[in-house]
């Protein structure tokens, strides 16, 4: 009686399908909205020859792009992962009036559409913007050059880093704190050797996460970016740029070396959040 009663509790926790009936849909779904339009873009570049796809991803425009994409998204990282910490700090360690509403806005990047956001900071930065008018006159152009870029992947990142660092900052015992400055340490003694060892991993994945969104981000960058060629042009313009001139090889080529890299990025994401359940757990 009893071993049927386990049998029973047994098939009644089960309310999805068996293993195998899901491990198909799994499959089958991963391969229709994933694999198969992955595949037919590494086959479109298998049409060129192995000097035409290097001519293709590292044309002078192309590399231009890729120093300015990649070094804009990390400034931009390294940016958000200081005031990041800052903010997520500031909403687990103090009470305010109107503090969920700034928890709110931290979010408003995921929910505004990006070319919403790119028109927004071009109407705040350009020249005859409500802040760029009084810029620009003292010799500081914020739109329509790689400073633009940067502004813009640091609107679009910063909430990567503040959820990730936040729910840590949340868990940490203060205890260890008071502890620490119970044993005469300084504020900075406590934050480098008590705080920071426990938000380090949880930092370096919001890092890893926001300069792997900043790579791809195409909405909010080309409206203040100017997209001049050598100076302001980001890769995904590129590529687009080569789909308008039905160059589809070249174009995949270019996203095929984007796909690598991004592909890499999200082995290190996954790394560095496996690390970070090992710390947790081992500090538990």
């Amino acid at each position: 009686m009893a071993l049927f009663s386990l049998t029973r509790s047994r098939k009644a926790a089960r309310v999805l399908p068996g293993f195998n009936i899901t491990l198909g849909f799994t499959l089958t779904y991963l391969s229709l909205i994933v694999l198969i339009p992955l595949s037919a873009l590494v086959f479109k570049t298998f049409t060129l020859t192995w000097d035409q796809f290097w001519a293709a991803v590292t044309g002078p425009r192309v590399m231009a792009s890729y120093r300015l994409t990649f070094g804009a998204s990390l400034i931009a990282a390294l940016v958000n992962v200081v005031f990041g910490l800052l903010v997520a700090w500031v909403l687990v360690r103090y009470e305010f009036f109107g503090k969920k509403v700034v928890d709110a806005l931290v979010d408003l990047p995921f929910a505004l559409p990006t070319a919403v956001a790119g028109i927004s900071l071009t109407a705040l930065l350009a020249g005859n913007g409500w802040i760029g008018q009084y810029l620009e006159p003292m010799g500081i152009q914020l739109a329509f050059n790689p400073n633009g870029v940067v502004i813009a992947l640091i609107f679009i990142g910063l909430p990567f880093v503040v959820r990730t660092v936040q729910p840590v900052l949340e868990d940490a015992e203060k205890e260890l704190e008071e502890a620490a400055t119970c044993l005469g340490a300084t504020r900075w003694q406590t934050f480098t050797r008590v705080i920071f060892p426990s938000i380090a991993p949880a930092l370096l994945t919001g890092f890893a996460m926001a300069f792997a969104r900043a790579i791809g981000e195409y909405g909010s960058v080309i409206f203040i970016a100017g997209n001049m060629p050598m100076v302001s042009e980001i890769t995904p313009l590129i590529i687009i740029g080569k789909l308008e001139q039905y160059d589809y090889a070249g174009a995949t080529a270019v996203a095929v070396v984007m796909l690598v890299i991004s592909f890499i990025l999200l082995l290190v994401i996954n790394a560095l959040q496996a690390w970070q359940r090992r710390h947790s757990g081992a500090s538990v």
